[in-house]
């Protein structure tokens, strides 16, 4: 039982930090992606949706049978899949947890509104510097709210049951 308790923290932390990391620049191009931004927002909550559907899929293959054939092959030409491995497990949680992450992150960089930035420009600094010294600090709130909600959803999902 130790061992499982450890293994689903330790999955739920690996899962949060690396989808922080990836959901920022994805959060700040769709909050201001100006199709996506003048549209409502509705292509990039899509996309996250249905990354989301692909990492359930990932997280349980006991629910979806089509796999087993496949599986088999792999097994018969000793080609090392990812299926109940640690590796494997990270990869479908980031997958099924990656729109807990964007959104806050999202909303939070939208609520910033483009003031700060503009204002950053004109002291001339450059946009990475801009973006780390003004954006980041004024969306903590949702890297907290991300970090919060991704690792609350991976325990969630993963488990020690």
């Amino acid at each position: 039982m130790e061992e499982v308790v450890w293994t689903t923290l330790r999955l739920a932390g690996l899962t949060t930090v690396l989808l922080l990391v990836l959901a920022t620049p994805l959060a700040w191009w769709l909050a201001r992606s100006p199709v996506l931004v003048e549209g409502g927002g509705g292509r990039g909550h899509d996309a996250s949706d249905h990354l989301a559907a692909v990492g359930a899929g990932l997280l349980h293959p006991d629910r979806h049978r089509a796999a087993e054939p496949a599986d088999d092959a792999a097994a018969r030409l000793r080609i090392r899949t990812l299926a109940f491995t640690f590796e494997g497990l990270v990869i479908g949680s980031m997958i099924y947890s990656l729109p807990f992450a964007v959104q806050p992150i999202r909303n939070a960089f939208e609520a910033m509104g483009e003031r700060p930035m503009e204002v950053a420009a004109t002291l001339r600094a450059a946009p990475f510097d801009a973006f780390v010294t003004v954006a980041l600090p004024l969306a903590r709130r949702g890297f907290l709210a991300a970090a919060i909600l991704v690792f609350a959803h991976t325990i969630g999902e993963f488990g020690w049951s």
